[in-house]
């Protein structure tokens, strides 16, 4: 007998250019939406034995009112969209994907760390509005240029991630220190947050969004930074508090930043960050993890997730 699946968001993950061949490989009849609007959730998630969402809120009013469901698999890392809890109380597997963006977020972090500090942005502004073409002598020095060699970065949160960007920066000839994350388990060769943000010229975040990393960064910590100190934030924008940033960056606390997260994604109900008028701010939509070659390693590594459950051996369990 074939079961029933659904893929509820595969926008999120597929624009078109992936291979979603593999999932046809199961006795699974899939439905498959583009996307899934909270009315719409509840009528397609009830008849299926397995799911598939990004980002699709399953609550658990959801979990309980589809009795045929076994098997949930998260086509990211975070767990925040579903209910764990009414899960494991309804014996439903809840799966996610792990490891599988570190190449292209590192990618990112380093190309708004080198958009910032060679001022690409402020440049390539200073050529459209025609300045260097009237200017007098052969080069554009309006915008100082830092190198990155001989200088720190500071990295709060050491997972794969934190461990990408350290791998690649003794490349830029750059010292790498790590914070002790708040929350975490104490390790030794890491340093307290305070004094990672006093000495690093650029500190790079990659921690999860928790109870104890909600607002890690605010007024106090931007003081404590260097005047020309950078920061980047690919992990979860409640981490730092934007309103805070702004501020940072209208009054030169800080040196600039790069942002490819916001509390709120989309940003429907507006942001500090996109007021417009920020010197020496970055913001990307949520996009470090987008290569296509990054999005191709989740769809691969759901279908091992239903392979494995399938085979009797659930893998990457967070329910």
């Amino acid at each position: 007998m074939m079961i029933k699946g659904v893929f509820l968001d595969t926008d999120t993950v597929d624009p078109g250019d992936l291979d979603l061949t593999a999932l046809n490989d199961f006795p699974i009849s899939w439905a498959t939406y583009g996307t899934t609007s909270p009315e719409q959730t509840l009528p397609r998630v009830r008849p299926a034995s397995v799911v598939i969402s990004n980002k699709v809120l399953l609550d658990r009013q959801i979990l309980s009112d589809s009795p045929n469901l076994k098997l949930v698999v998260i086509a990211a890392t975070g767990t925040n969209n579903i209910d764990l809890h009414a899960a494991e109380e309804r014996g439903v597997v809840v799966c996610n994907v792990r490891d599988y963006g570190t190449p292209s977020v590192v990618q990112h972090v380093f190309a708004l760390i080198l958009a910032l500090t060679t001022r690409l942005p402020q440049y390539r502004r200073a050529i459209n509005d025609g300045r260097w073409q009237r200017h007098p002598h052969f080069c554009l020095l309006d915008y100082p240029i830092r190198e990155l060699t001989g200088r720190t970065l500071g990295i709060i949160g050491y997972g794969s991630l934190g461990k990408g960007v350290a791998k690649v920066a003794p490349s830029f000839g750059l010292q790498v220190i790590i914070g002790q994350r708040p929350g975490g388990k104490p390790q030794s060769g890491r340093m307290p947050v305070d004094e990672l943000l006093a000495q690093a010229d650029i500190v790079s975040l990659h921690c999860p969004l928790t109870e104890h990393t909600k607002d890690l960064i605010g007024e106090r910590e931007f003081r404590l930074m260097k005047d020309d100190a950078i920061l980047i934030n690919t992990a979860r924008g409640g981490i730092m508090s934007e309103r805070a940033l702004v501020t940072a960056l209208r009054e030169g606390i800080i040196g600039g930043a790069g942002v490819d997260v916001l509390s709120e994604e989309p940003p429907v109900n507006g942001n500090p960050l996109l007021e417009g008028d920020i010197p020496n701010l970055i913001v990307t939509p949520h996009i470090a993890w987008a290569s296509r070659e990054s999005r191709q390693r989740v769809v691969d590594i759901v279908v091992d997730n239903i392979r494995a459950y399938l085979n009797g051996r659930p893998q990457n369990v967070v329910a």
